[in-house]
C-alpha cells in the first residue's frame, strides 16, 4: 500500500496527508476538548457538534438496540442470498433456459432485499414508515422519468428469456461478434468471445441476434486436386475413408459427406466434404477435416497443387 502510495503524483501524496491530518486532529479535539478545556464554552460546542459523531461509548450506550436491530436485518438478508444460492446450485442445472431464470430471480432478490433491509434499518432508527413510502414512491418516479434504459433493459432481459431467443451457453452472432452466453442479468448479458475477453451487453442493446447453437452447424472442407488427377479414382479414395474420418473425429455428429466438385478454378479442382457438429465445435472440426484430407491424399498419391510461377527467358542469338 505505502509503495502504490508513493507512486501517486507529489500534489496528490500531499493533499492526502495534509486532509489525514486535518481528519485526525478533528478527531482529537472531539474526543479531547473536555479534557483540554474543561467546563468551557468551547468544550461544550464541540460537545454539542462534532462531539456526537465521535464519543462512541456514549453512542454505543443510547443506541445499542437500534444497532442491534440494524446488524440483525444485514445478517437475515445475507444469510437469505446465501441460502437461495445453495438452493440454486442444487437443484438447477447448469445451462439452459432454467439457469437464466434461476440467474435473473436471485438477481432480483438480491435488489429487493437490500430495498426491505433499507427499509427496516431507517425504520429502526427512527424514520417515519409513511415518510419512506413517500420517498420510495417520489424515487420510483424519479426512476420512471430518469432511468428508463434501466427499465428498457429489465424488460427487453424478459422478453430474451422467455422468448426463448438463446440460452446460457449458446453461441451467439451480434453484428460483428460472436461470443458464448456467459451469464444473463436483469440488465446485463455477458458474452465470452474466442479470445476469453468478456464483453457485457446492455440487455436493450441486443438487437438481430443469431443462435448459432439452436441447430447443428456446417463443417465445409474445401480442398484441391490437380487438374491431372482422375477424379473418379479421386471420389473412389474419399468414399473408402469416409468412416475412417468419422472415427478420427468424434465430434462430427452428421457425416462427413462427399458434396462432389466445388468448383474449376484456375490452376486446381475444388471438391467440398461437409459435415454436421456443434456450434462450438465447428471451427476445430474443419481443420480436422483439412488435416485428414490431407493425409488420405499423401498416402493415395493425390496431388495437391499450389501456386507456381513459371518464367520463360529469351535466349539471345550470337552474331556470326
Amino acid at each position: 500500500m505505502f509503495k502504490k502510495f508513493m507512486e501517486k503524483p507529489k500534489k496528490t501524496r500531499v493533499t492526502i496527508i495534509v486532509a489525514s491530518l486535518a481528519v485526525l486532529f478533528l478527531i482529537l479535539l472531539a474526543a479531547l476538548a473536555g479534557v483540554i478545556f474543561p467546563n468551557s464554552l468551547f468544550s461544550r460546542i464541540i460537545d454539542n457538534s462534532i462531539g456526537k459523531f465521535f464519543n462512541l461509548a456514549d453512542f454505543f450506550v443510547n443506541n445499542y438496540v437500534r444497532i442491534l436491530e440494524s446488524l440483525a436485518v444485514l445478517f437475515f438478508v445475507w444469510l437469505l442470498n446465501k441460502l437461495i444460492n445453495v438452493i440454486a446450485a442444487i437443484f438447477i442445472k447448469k445451462g439452459g433456459k432454467t439457469e437464466m431464470i434461476s440467474e435473473l430471480i436471485q438477481s432480483l432478490i438480491k435488489y429487493a432485499s437490500i430495498a426491505a433491509a433499507l427499509f427496516l434499518i431507517l425504520s429502526a432508527w427512527g424514520v417515519q414508515t409513511q415518510t419512506l413510502l413517500a420517498g420510495a414512491g417520489i424515487i420510483a418516479l424519479a426512476i420512471s422519468f430518469g432511468a428508463q434504459s434501466l427499465i428498457e433493459d429489465i424488460i427487453s432481459g424478459l422478453f430474451i428469456i422467455f422468448e426463448k431467443q438463446f440460452s446460457i451457453g449458446d453461441i451467439v452472432q451480434l453484428n460483428d461478434f460472436r461470443g458464448k452466453v456467459v451469464t444473463m442479468g436483469i440488465r446485463t448479458t455477458k458474452f465470452e468471445d474466442v479470445n476469453g475477453d468478456i464483453k457485457i451487453i446492455n440487455n436493450s442493446d441486443i438487437r438481430g441476434a443469431i443462435n448459432t447453437t439452436t441447430n447443428l452447424s456446417p463443417a465445409v472442407c474445401d480442398i484441391s486436386i490437380s487438374y491431372s488427377e482422375d477424379i473418379i479414382k479421386v471420389e473412389e479414395v474419399i468414399k473408402s475413408n469416409i468412416s475412417r474420418i468419422k472415427t478420427n473425429i468424434p465430434d462430427i455428429i452428421e457425416g462427413p459427406f462427399y458434396k462432389g466438385v466445388q468448383s474449376l478454378a484456375d490452376s486446381s479442382v475444388v471438391i467440398r466434404m461437409y459435415a454436421k457438429c456443434k456450434e462450438q465445435n465447428r471451427y476445430q472440426v474443419v481443420r480436422d477435416l483439412n488435416r485428414e484430407m490431407k493425409i488420405i491424399f499423401d498416402e493415395n498419391k493425390i496431388s495437391i497443387p499450389f501456386p507456381q510461377l513459371v518464367v520463360h527467358t529469351e535466349e539471345k542469338k550470337e552474331d556470326k
